[in-house]
């Protein structure tokens, strides 16, 4: 009998040029989480069986590069646009084969870019741009890990006023959990104080004990900080 491989193909139809194609994920049952950092990174035991390096979908025909939580649906004159701007331009590259950190970091790249020329919800945006500031910070580069973090918490931000999270697998709490969190990394001391308040404010009705705890501490945290300073 086989042994099982942590990575499978999982086949696609790409929603651009319709070209079918596979590409690997990783089987559940591989994937073991030591911790998890404070704006939700997950530390995996085994590295290399990271689904994060797996999230974004990349057509090698056109280039178009998806995750699960794109729309099918494409705005009026988004697929033009993405056309003239990736498709016409891709050069044949294959993602589908098993991936380093790098090239992970590239798919997640070319997800962002096409979610924004997609005019995808902001928090689907978010989503690529923290998971890239994530393997960054695995390769210790806080440079470009900062600017990712910033990235995020913008579309984060423009998420919680347009409220389009609604819906997702990201609950309200979380998000303000998320844009308190990243300001405190990326050093907007005075918005993260601020959300975290909106989070601790919402204890009593709040059904995610966790994150209320997880705000408490960070709360603690700064206030312990301004101490020394």
């Amino acid at each position: 009998m086989a042994q099982l491989e942590p990575l499978y193909d999982k086949k696609y139809k790409c929603t651009m040029c319709e070209q079918p194609f596979a590409t690997k994920k990783v089987r559940s049952r591989f994937v073991k989480v030591l911790s998890y950092d404070t704006d939700f990174a997950p530390l995996y035991a085994v590295e290399s069986v990271n689904p994060n390096l797996y999230y974004v979908n990349v057509c090698p025909t056109c280039g178009f590069s998806f995750t699960d939580e794109f729309s099918l649906y494409f705005p009026p004159g988004a697929d033009k646009v993405i056309s003239d701007k990736i498709c016409s331009q891709w050069v044949p590259h294959d993602f589908s084969a098993e991936r380093t950190i790098n090239e992970g970091i590239n798919t997640f790249k070319l997800g962002a870019y096409c979610s924004t020329l997609k005019k995808e919800k902001h928090i689907v945006t978010a989503g690529l741009y923290i998971r890239a500031a994530w393997l960054y910070r695995g390769l210790a580069n806080e440079l470009q890990e900062m600017r990712f973090l910033k990235l995020a918490l913008s579309q984060y931000t423009d998420s919680f006023s347009t409220g389009d999270y609604s819906g997702t697998h990201v609950s309200e709490l979380r998000l303000m959990y998320l844009i308190a969190e990243l300001s405190r990394r990326t050093g907007n001391s005075q918005d993260a104080v601020r959300f975290f308040s909106r989070v601790i404010e919402k204890q009593r009705q709040s059904v995610e004990p966790q994150i209320i705890q997880m705000a408490k501490d960070r709360w603690q945290e700064m206030r312990e900080e301004q101490k020394v300073y």
